[in-house]
């Protein structure tokens, strides 16, 4: 078995993570996942959005008034 270690920490890396693309230990994984936000809309009469671009939020909601 081959060890591969952490390209943030160096820790080492278990085989079946390492296999999967994943190149950070799990604490260092955690902490990065830790960072990224996400942000959730309601849409009118009709489902939730992810956003993950603040030009798509802004005039999602025409019932507000028109925004260019």
């Amino acid at each position: 078995m081959r060890t591969h270690n952490c390209v943030e920490c160096g820790d080492t890396v278990a085989e079946a993570r390492w296999e999967l693309g994943y190149r950070e230990c799990l604490k260092c994984g955690e902490y990065r996942a830790r960072q990224r936000v996400h942000t959730v809309a309601p849409l009118h009469k009709s489902n939730y959005m992810v956003i993950s671009n603040r030009a798509e939020l802004l005039g999602l909601n025409n019932k507000g008034g028109f925004y260019r």
